[in-house]
């Protein structure tokens, strides 16, 4: 094991290098916080191209973002970035052990911003096409691909259920819905769909008819290919294994609960902003709860001591 290096103790340390937190490390160099900001190197929205829907950074591309988060931390001195991976996290409250992959250091918050793992779907050609014209979100993704033949792969009721197949239609008129014959659709929700001007395909779906990265067609286990150009879908997702180990109180979808306002999670101490808590996950939301949670934890802190 890494020896404790006691010579850098932190205010907090924030796990992860992307929107949020990189906005959380900004709110808290600002608020002169010692901070450090332990970034893998691996974002998890590394197969896209553009990051979309974020003002004043709207088709900016991933690696650019975060250079440019990076360079805007460089003035605040107490902000220290390390490119390190966290092994795990231990402690309590005000004495938080953080061992990462250049050493193990002490803090007395943690902000978790690790955001999730996305679990590609065992379906043949779904590797090739995810994250270029297989996407989960139609506010990043959408306008680009505006007015073609769209589809969504069902794998549960839930969305259909709030209306995300319908949602689709206000970027174009044409899409399909594939249950790939998992799914007994209500009345009510076929009514609905059919209303809306959305098919529904409940067939079996054999494979992805991929050009390159490009979606061409869904092929149908009967042989049958329905044309489609753009795939939404939304896999499984897990967290990262630091975070498991943590084991920390989860929402029923399995994100990591947080206080709606402090953003603290169920262990005293330890916070948690953007995609890690919730399925509503984006760029620009991930910027906002690691801002959020950098102010609670600001406060926090100045109600025990003042900065160092």
């Amino acid at each position: 094991m890494s020896q404790v290096d006691t010579s850098s103790d932190f205010d907090v340390a924030i796990i992860g290098g992307g929107p949020a937190g990189l906005a959380a490390a900004l709110t808290l160099g600002r608020a002169c916080r010692h901070v450090l900001l332990c970034d893998a190197g691996i974002p998890r929205n590394a197969v896209a191209t553009h990051i979309h829907n974020f003002v004043t950074r709207d088709g900016t591309p991933p690696s650019e973002f975060r250079a440019i988060g990076r360079a805007q931390l460089a003035p605040y001195t107490t902000v220290e970035l390390r490119d390190a991976h966290v092994e795990s996290i231990g402690g309590t409250r005000d004495d938080f052990e953080v061992q990462t992959s250049s050493g193990t250091v002490r803090a007395r918050r943690v902000i978790l911003c690790t955001g999730m793992l996305d679990e590609e779907l065992a379906l043949p050609g779904f590797s090739e096409a995810w994250g270029h014209s297989i996407f989960q979100c139609p506010y990043c993704h959408g306008w680009e691909v505006r007015g073609r033949r769209w589809g969504y792969l069902a794998l549960d009721l839930d969305a259909l259920q709030h209306g995300f197949a319908t949602l689709l239609r206000s970027w174009t008129e044409d899409v399909v819905v594939f249950t790939n014959a998992s799914l007994d659709v209500p009345s009510e929700i076929r009514d609905a769909l059919q209303r809306s001007g959305v098919q529904l395909e409940s067939r079996p779906v054999a494979r992805l008819v991929v050009a390159g990265e490009r979606l061409t067609h869904v092929e149908l286990a009967d042989g049958e290919r329905v044309a489609c150009e753009i795939l939404y879908a939304h896999p499984p997702q897990r967290h990262v294994e630091v975070v498991q180990r943590l084991e920390l109180a989860l929402d029923g979808l399995g994100y990591v609960q947080v206080d709606p306002m402090t953003r603290q999670t169920s262990t005293p101490g330890l916070y948690a902003a953007g995609d890690l808590t919730t399925r509503a996950q984006g760029a620009i939301f991930a910027a906002a709860t690691g801002a959020q949670a950098a102010a609670m934890v600001n406060h926090d802190l100045g109600a025990s001591a003042p900065p160092r």
